[in-house]
């Protein structure tokens, strides 16, 4: 954008889920400085960039299939202990931004039901309560992501070092991304969907859909 030579690069992913009597709906994407980079529908997540080869890619496809069906599972016992006729929304915002002195800044946002819900404080790997008020659920699913690394030094890791390098690498490279890029990534839906899992179990343990 030469117009505005201050704008960052930035690389954000967004995961959205969709609970019902413990059926969980999946949809999402990425994008890498503003152009479509991943698609996630369903159980299918597909690389619209060419971020990583093909044999790569095909692992990541794996882990992200494996985990959601783990994850959709996990939601059918929740709601066998639990049941509820209540609709859940969940969302997670979370990526990265580079700016052109080079420093960067990352972020790592939750909602639930259109509400703040919980945030990642990158610079400690903490997760914050963004809750208006009390509410039990926003404190058990805090306590639970911390009990967990690859949801505080693992997601940490990966918004200040495997976010900000693919921007470095997209920065120093001219052009548009090409179909010969090599450049690794480590797709930040799966990371997304794993700090999903620990606050589904709090959010399933409400009582009469409360939360």
């Amino acid at each position: 954008c030469p117009a505005c030579p201050a704008a960052p690069l930035a690389f954000t992913m967004l995961q959205l889920t969709r609970v019902y009597k413990g059926n969980s709906m999946f949809r999402g994407n990425a994008s890498l400085n503003g152009q479509l980079s991943h698609v996630l529908e369903g159980n299918n997540v597909t690389q619209v960039l060419p971020l990583e080869p093909p044999d790569a890619w095909a692992r990541r496809q794996d882990e992200v299939t494996t985990y959601l069906g783990n994850f959709r599972k996990l939601v059918m016992v929740f709601n066998k202990e639990r049941p509820t006729d209540f609709t859940h929304h969940l969302c997670c915002h979370l990526g990265c931004r580079l700016y052109p002195n080079g420093t960067a800044q990352s972020f790592y946002e939750v909602t639930l039901n259109r509400t703040a819900f919980l945030s990642f404080h990158v610079p400690s790997a903490t997760w914050e309560r963004r809750w208006p008020g009390e509410l039990p659920v926003a404190a058990f699913a805090q306590q639970q992501l911390m009990k967990y690394p690859i949801t505080t030094q693992d997601l940490q890791y990966f918004l200040n070092t495997t976010c900000v390098s693919l921007l470095q690498a997209q920065s120093a490279r001219t052009g548009p991304v090409s179909s010969r890029s090599r450049t690794p990534l480590v797709l930040g839906l799966v990371l997304g969907s794993l700090g999903l899992l620990g606050m589904a179990l709090g959010i399933f343990l409400c009582t009469g859909g409360s939360c």
